[in-house]
């Protein structure tokens, strides 16, 4: 057994690879290292370049684990990882994707932050490549505080601390489970994450650049529809909190609360009492009338300004879009998040 086992799922990732090995390679730790890949079908060199590192590596003490699926059909990066947890050995798990690269620093950081928070799922912070890549969403992901790793689960971002970030005891992995392996199109860092907090995982993050978080065209993100991590989301909130609400109001009298509410169940759209908003045009309107129900006569809800607004609230707006505004007139009802508002945007 080994202290810390890099955890690399591979798929035609011959473009980046060398890069991303490297940054193993030049890992500054003082204990020991192995490296688990599993190259779930690669049509490209992916396979070759492994290849050659193997000898480089094991030079540095690091032992290197390579497995080839059995078909050129691969079968998703859920798959590909928990195959390469298998066939690891270390009592700590470090996730790299095959397209990014890590600070030398990043795995002897993080492991001295696992033993201090040995139950935790551990982030760091990143930047993006290339820059000014996905802006908004990796402000929001460097500055979140310890108490909103938790809170703010809810967003269309996902889980508060990035995947390629992640690190965690051998222990905490076994304890969700492992990773979805339903393949493609299947948010599996989302639905390990809310497992883990189910368990009553930890969250942190280490606060400094430990990543280069690469942003491309063939990023897994992109094969993951928005209606599957907006209804991942949406179960998960409503039992987690809208269960213990009997009224709510919701931030956003535009299209995403509207959405939020017609995504709500009958139960939880007869526990709605108001939309709030700033818009004159939507606030005079008065009523928003859900034209699409059954129900006669048709529900109606009021639209009613934010000063106006009855706690519990849902905040259906996206953060860091109206210059500050949004964010003055939240702070200035001098609410508790977690207690008197979620986020769901």
């Amino acid at each position: 057994m080994c202290d810390v086992s890099v955890i690399l799922p591979v798929y035609n990732a011959g473009k980046w690879l060398n890069e991303c090995l490297e940054s193993v390679f030049q890992q500054v730790f003082k204990g020991t290292l192995e490296l688990s890949v599993y190259d779930d079908g690669s049509q490209d060199n992916s396979l070759a370049i492994l290849e050659d590192w193997k000898d480089k590596l094991k030079n540095k003490q690091i032992k290197c684990c390579l497995l080839k699926g059995e078909t050129s059909t691969p079968k998703g990066v859920g798959y590909a990882r928990n195959r390469a947890v298998e066939k690891s050995s270390g009592r700590f798990l470090c996730f790299l994707d095959a397209d990014d690269v890590m600070a030398k620093e990043r795995i002897q950081v993080q492991y001295d932050a696992a033993q201090e928070h040995p139950e935790a799922l551990i982030g760091s912070g990143f930047h993006r490549e290339p820059p000014g890549s996905t802006q908004r969403y990796t402000q929001w992901a460097n500055t979140r505080t310890e108490e909103q790793l938790v809170n703010q689960i809810y967003t269309s971002h996902g889980p508060t601390i990035a995947m390629p970030t992640w690190f965690c005891s051998r222990k905490q992995f076994d304890n969700v489970g492992g990773f979805s392996e339903k393949g493609k199109g299947i948010p599996e860092d989302l639905i390990f994450f809310y497992k883990h907090l189910d368990l009553s995982g930890q969250v942190t993050r280490v606060n400094a650049d430990l990543m280069k978080y690469r942003y491309h065209p063939e990023c897994t993100t992109f094969s993951i529809s928005e209606d599957t991590i907006w209804d991942l989301r949406l179960e998960r909130f409503e039992c987690k909190i809208l269960a213990h609400w009997s009224h709510l109001t919701i931030w956003n009298a535009g299209k995403k609360g509207r959405k939020f509410y017609r995504s709500l169940t009958p139960e939880n759209k007869k526990k709605v009492i108001a939309f709030c908003d700033v818009d004159v045009k939507k606030i005079q309107k008065g009523i928003y009338i859900y034209e699409e129900s059954k129900e006669v006569p048709k529900p109606r809800i009021p639209i009613i300004h934010f000063r106006k607004a009855k706690p519990p609230i849902v905040l259906c707006m996206k953060m860091d879009l109206t210059g500050g505004n949004f964010e003055e007139n939240l702070a200035s009802l001098k609410l508790k998040e977690n207690i008197d508002y979620h986020y769901f945007s």
